[in-house]
């Protein structure tokens, strides 16, 4: 057989007869998957299926940052705290692909963007019921948001259900507690549909578990691990932000948000507030 010098030849070991086998297409159902974006401008124009990717890849990292941060969730409460950090570790892995992502979208221009979004019509990221999860296994939760998705009772369902159950924060405070440390008991018996709120009696907690690391090593690092997360949360919705702004400026938002507004009060909410705040007590 005569191979040309710039050909790689099949390996004799190669499958290449998936009649009665699975396929690489076939495990991974890349005709729906690919079959998902439906451009909606008429002519169709060249820069939606840019946008239309960039949120559906959005979509299945946030589907992946759930899957994580539950199972998280759980190790926590199972007092299996190394594999709730492993857990975690792949979520910042996952979270700065994310915020590099908004490069891509950043291409977009508000001239070419413009072309296209009015066939948006009132769908906006802000119904995102899987964004809406995650902030609510983080603890921003606001019962009110449930209203959105009213029309998919799938969504509201699993809103509810994390609405219901403690937050990520909610379980690793109860670890604390479970460890010894001293806890306030109106932290480990509040209202968990509520979102947390900044509680100054649990800074001097942190403070004094900071001062010793050595000795409180492992929920030390559970405490940076934490802090790391919140801070890649940050950087994705800045990095939202400033690409919102960069394509549209201050124009109202298609879900009839004030836009890049809203977005800029969002950087305002926090998670850990105490994992903050102990900064500034620490050395003082």
């Amino acid at each position: 057989m005569t191979v040309d010098g710039n050909t790689r030849p099949l390996e004799d070991g190669i499958v290449t007869d998936f009649s009665q086998r699975m396929s690489y297409s076939s495990y991974l159902a890349l005709d729906e998957l690919l079959a998902a974006q439906r451009p909606q401008s008429v002519p169709v124009h060249h820069d939606e299926l840019l946008f239309i990717i960039q949120h559906q890849t959005s979509e299945l990292w946030i589907k992946l940052l759930l899957h994580e941060l539950r199972a998280a969730k759980d190790s926590i409460r199972l007092d299996d705290l190394p594999t709730a950090m492993k857990r975690i570790a792949r979520c910042k892995h996952i979270q700065e692909t994310m915020t590099q992502q908004w490069s891509v979208l950043a291409t977009l221009t508000p001239t070419e963007y413009v072309q296209f979004r009015g066939f948006l019509a009132s769908s906006s990221g802000f119904q995102s019921y899987q964004y809406r999860a995650l902030e609510f296994v983080l603890g921003n939760k606001n019962a009110k948001m449930l209203a959105v998705f009213d029309s998919e009772p799938q969504a509201r369902e699993l809103l509810q259900t994390l609405l219901d159950e403690p937050s990520l924060y909610d379980e690793f405070l109860r670890y604390l507690s479970r460890q010894g440390f001293d806890i306030p008991a109106p932290v480990l018996e509040r209202d968990v549909t509520k979102a947390h709120v900044f509680t100054p009696e649990l800074v001097p907690v942190f403070a004094a578990l900071y001062e010793d690391a050595h000795r409180n090593w492992s929920v030390y690092e559970a405490c940076e691990e934490l802090v790391d997360l919140e801070d890649n949360f940050q950087l994705w919705r800045f990095r939202h932000m400033r690409t919102v702004r960069r394509t549209i400026g201050m124009k109202t938002g298609t879900g009839g948000s004030t836009g890049v507004d809203f977005l800029q009060r969002a950087l305002s909410l926090t998670f850990f507030p105490e994992l903050f705040a102990v900064r500034t007590e620490i050395g003082s």
